[in-house]
């Protein structure tokens, strides 16, 4: 009975993983093909290669992502593991797929370059985005760009992605668009895409956490509870400069929230000493809970 329940969710688990990897194609290849391709704009990543070489000899660019992704990912499989090995194999196979056969059929769009540059960045921002929220990626530059997080975890996955993606713009935008302009239209698409893929993989579960040193900790908590229904942690500590024993509530709570708690603590104790700081997630009671299944 077990089995059946544990087959049932892997292929549950793996009908959501392919429709997220269709919608994520569809947005990625009418950013690429749609906006980016049409009016020459320089492209990060694999992506970004591909439609170099395609300008150069006319070469697909699905395929050419294919084809320049096999070395890396045997390259990087140790590192990231089978099973995320496996999730991006299929991801970029769809995606690859949808943007050589699916793409060409959106009508064409001649905007204005930097609105261009905007929709490119948040249709690709998007589709990335979904594929990493799923535990997978699109190949090419995502496997390094990984390899990189899991040995530097304290940089994020958007920021990697844009120092990588920054040198492929330069290169081209002295292939596909010929001038400095392009250039600067190429880092706004890759610097839209990393900010939204951040947003997207860490942004839905952010919030902020604050710790507060005060003499009043548990009409502090009470406030807190009072105003925004959150729990606080006490944390025992001690001053560097008089050696007194201190209380320290830890609390964590939603952006919107902390500025409530703010204003409930200037009322129970105005000397308290408060820090806030951001945190990229939070979960687990009361908060965002992830799910093993889908």
């Amino acid at each position: 009975m077990k089995e059946k329940k544990i087959n049932k969710n892997t292929i549950r688990k793996l009908l959501v993983d392919i429709i997220v990897d269709i919608i994520a194609g569809c947005l990625v290849g009418a950013g690429v093909y749609t906006f980016a391709a049409n009016a020459d704009l320089p492209l990060s990543g694999f992506t970004g290669i591909s439609l170099i070489i395609n300008k150069l000899t006319g070469f697909p660019i699905g395929t050419m992502i294919i084809i320049l992704n096999i070395p890396v990912a045997l390259l990087c499989y140790k590192v990231l593991g089978k099973r995320y090995f496996f999730n991006s194999m299929k991801s970029m196979a769809i995606v690859s797929l949808f943007i050589d056969f699916v793409a060409p059929l959106f009508p064409t769009i001649s905007v204005d370059k930097m609105l261009t540059a905007i929709c490119t960045g948040v249709l690709c921002g998007i589709g990335y985005g979904l594929i990493y929220m799923r535990g997978s990626s699109s190949g090419g530059t995502d496997f390094i760009t990984l390899s990189i997080k899991s040995k530097k975890p304290y940089l994020s996955i958007g920021r990697i992605a844009f120092m990588i993606d920054a040198c492929i713009v330069l290169v081209g935008a002295i292939v596909v668009s010929k001038n400095i302009t392009g250039m600067i239209y190429g880092l706004i698409v890759a610097y839209i895409t990393s900010s939204l893929v951040d947003k997207l993989v860490y942004g839905l579960n952010s919030g902020k956490m604050t710790l507060i040193v005060t003499d009043k900790a548990e009409e502090v908590a009470d406030a807190i509870n009072d105003t925004v229904a959150r729990g606080a942690t006490f944390l025992k500590a001690q001053g560097s400069y008089t050696e007194e024993n201190k209380n320290v509530v830890m609390c964590a709570c939603s952006n919107k929230q902390m500025y409530l708690i703010k204003d409930a603590i200037k009322e129970v104790d105005p000397a308290a000493f408060m820090i806030v700081v951001d945190s990229s997630e939070v979960m687990g009671e009361g908060f965002e809970k992830r799910s093993s299944v889908l």
